[in-house]
């Protein structure tokens, strides 16, 4: 397979089929914007199985994603988007950034959620954008922006049913969507959704089930992993 892309967890391969992807998931870690950089063993599988896990059930929810369907442990088909250039984070509870912009106490929770809209630029640093910033810059219209705004929002209400019912606690995550090349009238979810763009804390004893204890040199970060996977599986059979 032609080699396309290949970013900071993953890499993408053309197929037969002009209109689908191959989604490899590799094994290294980055926080800080690349800044800090580690591989994980086993890291690749856990996130395509996670990720496989959540997306498997936002389509069955009717939440429209990239998914195709599950290769091997680190590879995935997904149909080819041209993606939107603009991240979208769902807050429901003080943590990371949020907090060293505000001063909140890492914690709290919101009275309902928080949506912000962020250039997916490495290079900026992922600046936060208005919708104003969104529309002079070209990266989304007024209807696709409403769009991802009522699906992040949906999603985040499912994912929050999902994992309280893993004894696992919902604080923020990030979604990516595109413009499928097949459908580009059409927005899809894509990307993946595991503890890599999750924060994820444990409801009984607030432990740290995600990327955090990567960024903050917390250790056992696989080991978390594989019990947010173990709980899934459980969960969802």
């Amino acid at each position: 397979m032609e080699p396309l892309y290949e970013g900071k967890a993953k890499r993408l391969w053309a197929t037969d089929d002009p209109n689908v992807l191959r989604m490899e998931f590799k094994n290294d870690a980055t926080a800080f914007n690349g800044e800090k950089k580690a591989q994980f063993e086993d890291k690749g599988r856990l996130n395509n199985e996670i990720s496989t896990l959540v997306y498997g059930m936002l389509e069955r929810e009717g939440v429209p994603t990239h998914f195709v369907r599950r290769v091997d442990e680190t590879h995935v088909d997904v149909r080819k988007v041209d993606i939107v250039m603009v991240e979208v984070i769902v807050r429901n509870v003080a943590a990371g950034s949020f907090c060293r912009r505000t001063g909140v106490e890492e914690g709290r929770e919101f009275g309902q959620p928080i949506v912000e809209f962020s250039i997916k630029s490495d290079e900026l640093g992922d600046p936060l954008v208005n919708d104003d910033y969104i529309r002079e810059l070209g990266l989304a219209t007024a209807d696709e922006l409403t769009q991802l705004r009522e699906s992040a929002l949906k999603v985040n209400g499912i994912l929050i049913g999902l994992f309280r019912d893993c004894g696992l606690r919902l604080v923020d995550f990030k979604l990516e969507f595109g413009r499928p090349v097949d459908d580009p009238g059409s927005i899809v979810l894509a990307d993946e959704i595991s503890p890599d763009g999750c924060r994820l804390w444990d409801l009984e004893t607030g432990e740290k089930m995600d990327k955090d204890r990567f960024r903050r040199d917390l250790g056992n970060v696989m080991e978390a992993y594989r019990e947010v996977l173990g709980r899934l599986k459980a969960e969802l059979g």
